[in-house]
């Protein structure tokens, strides 16, 4: 187990080497064709890549204080909670919420879904779905749910998300779950 870090830590660092690569490229070639781009596009786009650097920038200021580690005590129950988030979570929208910590963006989102299955712009079983997502990740969250969402979660929840619930409580902590589903967001995006 103990070299997996060493292999991870590479990774990362090759990774956070491409990442900065990428967008210092994307300046670059920003002001090369800041001729062909209207003022808005240009301004958008050069804010939109500044705001990703900022992001980048906090993400190495956390790795480098010591906040984020690769490898801990939880090396052993790795796979069986990527396995339980991958089954659980499908839908990156939701993933990245719950990563966040966005509780009132979920209820926002949820809100949404209704309108939009009762208008018949969500198909059914994409409802049901999501729903069970977007309420999973509020109560690990700490959200209050009502009785009726109690009610649909114990009615709809599968065996995916019962794991998922049962591994993230014995983590104890939601931040290595939430690293480890961003983890397979990007895997889904790819």
């Amino acid at each position: 187990m103990a070299s997996r870090g060493t292999t991870e830590t590479s990774k990362l660092k090759q990774n956070l080497e491409e990442q900065l690569d990428r967008l210092m490229q994307q300046l670059q070639d920003l002001e090369e064709c800041r001729e062909e781009l209207d003022a808005d596009e240009y301004e958008e786009t050069k804010r939109e890549t500044l705001e990703q650097l900022s992001e980048f920038n906090d993400s190495l200021k956390k790795i480098m204080s010591g906040d984020m580690t690769l490898v801990d005590e939880l090396s052993g129950m790795q796979l069986a909670i990527q396995a339980a988030i991958s089954q659980a979570f499908k839908t990156p929208e939701v993933i990245r919420m719950f990563a966040k910590k966005q509780p009132r963006q979920l209820r926002t989102r949820l809100a949404e879904m209704d309108r939009d299955l009762m208008v018949g712009k969500l198909p059914r079983d994409l409802y049901t779905q999501q729903k069970l997502e977007i309420l999973t990740a509020l109560r690990k969250l700490g959200e209050k749910l009502t009785g009726d969402d109690e009610m649909f979660l114990s009615t709809n929840a599968g065996t995916a998300l019962s794991q998922f619930e049962r591994v993230s409580t014995d983590l104890g902590s939601g931040d290595k779950v939430f690293a480890l589903a961003s983890v397979d967001v990007e895997k889904a995006k790819q």
